[in-house]
């Protein structure tokens, strides 16, 4: 088969988040193929994939859906695929380091970069030692993200020592938390950088009631515009604005994307209301672009997506005109 025949192939598992995605290739006459991770299959012996480019879609807030089999079956199969050279967009690394809060603060500290304290723990005997060299409000984070309830703050703690002996902390599905200093947010927001093929994209304000600064995808961005999540909206009140960060930002996020091999991701960051200190607080490996981008953001970055895999195709597309006879 003629690599530049093949279709891309895009694994994912949300119903409904990549519809822009789709709706794009489809209007530039791209052909692509949907591959469901939640309910997926590979041959390990094949030598060849049919696909010309692969795309990572595959969230860690999957478990949500009742999808986790995705999670860690993509890891397995985006390595598979890697092997026998077909490009992947947001590959084996960037899915790790979408799979694992550990990971992604081992990353900030090899780049000497700036995040809340943290120790990481493998035993809920660990949490009041770690918690001890902490001030408070601390919260625990489940290496596996993906939901709200991943993330407990506790602001004394003699509720921290009431919840474990009540047995009321469990550590995920990899036994792996972190215990972390829980930075006020200044002026109650966060900044979430976009970036593509390691730049700068596009960053937002997202305004949180400072009650965390890790948020769900499903809050604020494509997909979560069901009418049970515009109530819960409605509620909590969360809004975003558009925001230009220092050029320093946007330098160390760029660095950031690049050692964690992003081809399409985002990172987050809060500064502290008692310090004015930038801490980063989240790498997200498959990020999904804000909902309603035009009126948020004044463009639609599913373009600039699709002009990158396009460009991302184009080698191969050259390479098959230069055989022809």
């Amino acid at each position: 088969m003629n690599t530049s025949s093949r279709p891309i192939g895009i694994f994912y598992e949300h119903p409904v988040w990549f519809k822009p995605l789709f709706q794009e290739l489809e209007k530039r006459g791209i052909p692509f193929v949907r591959i469901h991770a939640d309910s997926h299959q590979y041959n390990p012996a094949e030598r060849e994939i049919p696909y010309s480019l692969v795309i990572n879609r595959v969230s860690s807030s999957a478990y949500l859906r009742g999808n986790s089999q995705g999670i860690f079956h993509s890891a397995n199969y985006l390595a598979h695929v890697e092997r026998l050279g077909t490009p992947v967009l947001n590959g084996t690394t960037a899915q790790e380091i979408e799979s694992s809060k550990a990971r992604q603060i081992e990353l900030l500290a090899s780049l000497g970069l700036p995040f809340p304290k943290t120790r990481i723990v493998n035993h809920v005997n660990q949490i009041i030692p770690a918690a001890r060299s902490f001030r408070f409000p601390i919260v625990i984070k489940v290496n596996q993200p993906g939901s709200a309830s991943s993330v407990l703050r506790f602001n004394k703690f003699e509720n921290l020592l009431k919840a474990i002996n009540l047995h009321q902390i469990t550590l995920g599905v990899d036994h792996t938390a972190l215990v972390q200093e829980f930075i006020p947010a200044k002026d109650d927001y966060i900044v979430r950088v976009e970036t593509l093929n390691g730049k700068f994209l596009y960053a937002l304000k997202v305004y949180t009631k400072n009650e965390t600064y890790n948020l769900r995808p499903s809050e604020l961005f494509e997909g979560s515009y069901t009418p049970e999540r515009e109530v819960e909206e409605s509620k909590s009140k969360i809004r975003v604005e558009p925001y230009s960060p220092p050029q320093q930002v946007v330098a160390e996020v760029e660095r950031i994307v690049k050692a964690a091999r992003l081809d399409a991701g985002a990172v987050e960051y809060v500064i502290g209301s008692d310090n004015d200190q930038r801490y980063y607080c989240n790498i997200i490996a498959l990020s999904n672009f804000v909902g309603d981008p035009v009126n948020t953001i004044g463009f639609d970055p599913y373009v600039d997506f699709v002009d990158y895999i396009e460009g991302r195709l184009h080698p191969l597309f050259e390479a098959e005109l230069v055989l022809v006879p």
